[in-house]
């Protein structure tokens, strides 16, 4: 059985920084000036989100209000707000679809069927042994190597739906597949590499 988004997530009564991220969260503070360390909310967030596994509980936007002398709801709603904060715990393998026009067109469709067809879930579900989740989301930025998949901090790019199979097994099997371009293309060139300037002996020359 999977975890849909409506279940009720248990809270943890308290939350504190490690002695380490509270060193980070001061550092971030400190390169506000006075009167505007509120400007530090999404570091902060972000920094308590990593410490509490991926998601970010009650108890923790508090300790951030309370450390930017913030209104909590204010925090509450810059968390509602952005996407990359996760408001209810996610699998060990937090998978990000991208389905905006750039990747629906080239395929985004076929990588959400891999997805579900080899994990057993949906969109917005954790599987019951809490290694993957899969949600969509807006335009990751990459569009030039749609269609994309962001799992964790890492992009995993030029996707269909067998290498986005070969993707979940990989993981599974507790690998780290190097991330970029599965088809190995360098950074945003053309599918197929360089259609211009392909001559070796021109690079360096002086002009």
């Amino acid at each position: 059985m999977s975890e849909a988004n409506d279940a009720p997530v248990e809270q943890p009564a308290s939350f504190a920084f490690t002695p380490a991220n509270l060193a980070k969260a001061k550092a971030y503070i400190a390169k506000y000036p006075s009167g505007r360390q509120a400007s530090a909310v999404l570091a902060l967030l972000d920094l308590a989100q990593r410490q509490h596994d991926n998601w970010l509980p009650r108890a923790a936007m508090d300790v951030v209000a309370d450390m930017l002398h913030m209104p909590r709801i204010r925090v509450y709603e810059v968390a509602t707000f952005y996407s990359m904060v996760n408001l209810r715990p996610v699998g060990k393998h937090f998978f990000q679809i991208c389905t905006t026009t750039p990747c629906w067109l080239r395929g985004s469709d076929e990588v959400v069927k891999a997805c579900e067809k080899k994990l057993g879930i949906t969109i917005g579900e954790t599987t019951p042994d809490g290694l993957f989740t899969l949600t969509e989301v807006e335009c990751l930025g990459a569009c030039v190597n749609a269609p994309i998949i962001q799992v964790n901090d890492d992009f995993y790019e030029d996707l269909d739906g067998p290498a986005t199979e070969r993707l979940i097994e990989a993981l599974k099997r507790g690998e780290t597949p190097k991330p970029g371009s599965v088809i190995g293309r360098q950074t945003s060139a053309p599918v197929g590499g360089p259609q211009t300037l392909t001559d070796p002996s021109l690079a360096g020359v002086k002009r």
